[in-house]
């Protein structure tokens, strides 16, 4: 693990929800709740002009929307992890926060262990969930029941970007040039109608499509 503590910050409009999870994390050696706060305004100016390694933010805010908040922090902090924490259970609302930015997903009556593990999940570069929301996100909508086609190629490429490869380290290992393997991801952005890399390997996950 790191050898500095990390950095959380928590969002929440429930000032009793913010308190439970600093008494659930106060004794995690490798962790410090740097701040907290009830609304979007107040995250929006802190994440500005401080680093923040996770934030634990909340859908539900007085004053903005959770899901659109996420992609703000991310815009401004790219390097921060934004890991919902939600009563909000639909699985729409769980795949447009990722869509979004998020890191991760957990409801509110996640157990501490799962926090914690979920925690330690994303500081791996990991995109987490709880284990009520994972079988959530595997029930996928009749629009997404019809799988994709691959060719054995796309296979090969969506395995290796599932491993976080750039398309450089790709054509290197598969003797292709990077146009080449440029052109393969942007083929299976269109066939998974994903917006990006990440959406692109939750939905895949989501059909079972990548190898393990």
């Amino acid at each position: 693990m790191q050898s500095h503590k990390i950095n959380v910050v928590i969002v929440d409009d429930h000032p009793i929800v913010i308190e439970g999870l600093k008494m659930m994390l106060k004794n995690q050696s490798f962790l410090h709740i740097s701040e907290s706060f009830t609304s979007a305004s107040e995250i929006i100016q802190y994440v500005k002009s401080n680093a923040v390694d996770i934030i634990l933010l909340d859908i539900t805010l007085p004053d903005a929307n959770g899901i659109e908040l996420c992609k703000e922090i991310k815009k401004i902090s790219p390097d921060t992890s934004v890991i919902m924490f939600s009563n909000r259970s639909e699985r729409s609302i769980i795949m447009q926060c990722i869509q979004n930015g998020a890191s991760g997903y957990l409801l509110k009556n996640t157990s501490i262990e799962e926090l914690i593990e979920c925690i330690k999940g994303t500081l791996s570069g990991n995109i987490v969930f709880c284990n009520e929301t994972k079988q959530i996100i595997s029930k996928p909508s009749q629009s997404e029941l019809s799988l994709p086609r691959l060719t054995k190629r796309e296979k090969q490429i969506l395995r290796l970007v599932a491993q976080g490869k750039t398309s450089s380290i790709i054509a290197e290992e598969l003797y292709l040039s990077p146009l080449t393997v440029d052109t393969h991801r942007k083929n299976l952005l269109q066939k998974f109608q994903a917006k990006n890399s990440t959406e692109l390997i939750t939905i895949a996950l989501q059909q079972n499509m990548i190898d393990e």
